[in-house]
C-alpha cells in the first residue's frame, strides 16, 4: 500500500526528474543513467536504507511514537527536516488545499532552499516506518505470549475448580444420602411406633372411657368396658 508521502513528495506516475534522480544515487553522475520511474527510486531508497531497527532501550509509554523512535536511535538531522516535519508542512493552512503538484513542488522548493536532499527525507520515513513496525511485531509477540501463558493459568484454575466442584459435589451427594437413609430409618420407626402406640392403645381402651394414649394413626373405638355385678 503507497504511503501518504510517496505521492506528495515523488510522482509514482511520471519518470523522476534528473535532479532527484542525482540525489536519489548520488554515485552517479547526471543523466549517467537512462530516466527510471519514482516508483524505482523509492523501491532502491527503502531496501538501501537500515533493515529492521535495534531497540537500545526499553519502551515506557507505547502511545508515544517519540519515545519509540528514541528507542530506536532514530535521530533528526542537524537541518531538522524530518518526514514528520514534512507532513506538518503539507497540513499547513498555506498549501494544504492546494494540488497534490503544487504541494509537491512547495516541499521541493523549501528543501532545496534548506540544501536538503529529498532522498535524506525518504529514508527518514523509512526508517520511522521499520521502527514502528519493529516495534509492532515486539508487542504482537508479547501479546501471543501474554495470551498463551493466560490461557495455561485459565486451564489451570478451571482444572481446580473442577476438583473443587468435584469434591463438594460429592460431599453434597453423600450429605443427601445420609438425610435419606435416616428418613428411611427414622419412618420405618414411626410406623413400629404407631404399630406399638395402637397397641398399647387398645389394651388400655378396655379399662377407660377416654383413652390417654397418643397413636400417629386413627385409633380404633375402644370397646366399651365389661360391666361390673353388684355383689
Amino acid at each position: 500500500m503507497a504511503k501518504k508521502w510517496y505521492n506528495f513528495l515523488v510522482s509514482v506516475d511520471q519518470p523522476i526528474d534528473a535532479a532527484t534522480e542525482d540525489e536519489a544515487r548520488p554515485d552517479q553522475g547526471k543523466g549517467a543513467a537512462a530516466p527510471r520511474s519514482a516508483a524505482q527510486t523509492v523501491a532502491e531508497i527503502a531496501s538501501a536504507a537500515a533493515m529492521d531497527p535495534k531497540f537500545t532501550s526499553p519502551v515506557n509509554n507505547p502511545t508515544s511514537f517519540d519515545e519509540i523512535y528514541h528507542a530506536a536511535e532514530i535521530t533528526e538531522a542537524s537541518h531538522g527536516y524530518t518526514i514528520l516535519k514534512v507532513a506538518d508542512m503539507l497540513q499547513s493552512e498555506h498549501i494544504r488545499s492546494l494540488a497534490p503538484s503544487v504541494k509537491r513542488s512547495s516541499i521541493l522548493v523549501a528543501l532545496d532552499a534548506a540544501g536538503v536532499k529529498l532522498q535524506e527525507v525518504i529514508e527518514d520515513a523509512v526508517r520511522r516506518d521499520r521502527a514502528l513496525d519493529t516495534y509492532e511485531r515486539v508487542q504482537e509477540r508479547a501479546l501471543h505470549e501474554l495470551e498463551s501463558q493466560k490461557a495455561e493459568e485459565n486451564r489451570q484454575v478451571q482444572a481446580e475448580l473442577d476438583r473443587i466442584a468435584a469434591e463438594h459435589q460429592a460431599r453434597i451427594q453423600k450429605n443427601n444420602d445420609d438425610v435419606a437413609k435416616e428418613k428411611e430409618r427414622f419412618y420405618g420407626w414411626r410406623l413400629k411406633k404407631q404399630q406399638e402406640e395402637q397397641k398399647i392403645s387398645e389394651a388400655v381402651s378396655y379399662f377407660t372411657t377416654e383413652n390417654p394414649i397418643t397413636t400417629s394413626g386413627h385409633a380404633s373405638e375402644p370397646s366399651p368396658a365389661p360391666k361390673q355385678q353388684a355383689s
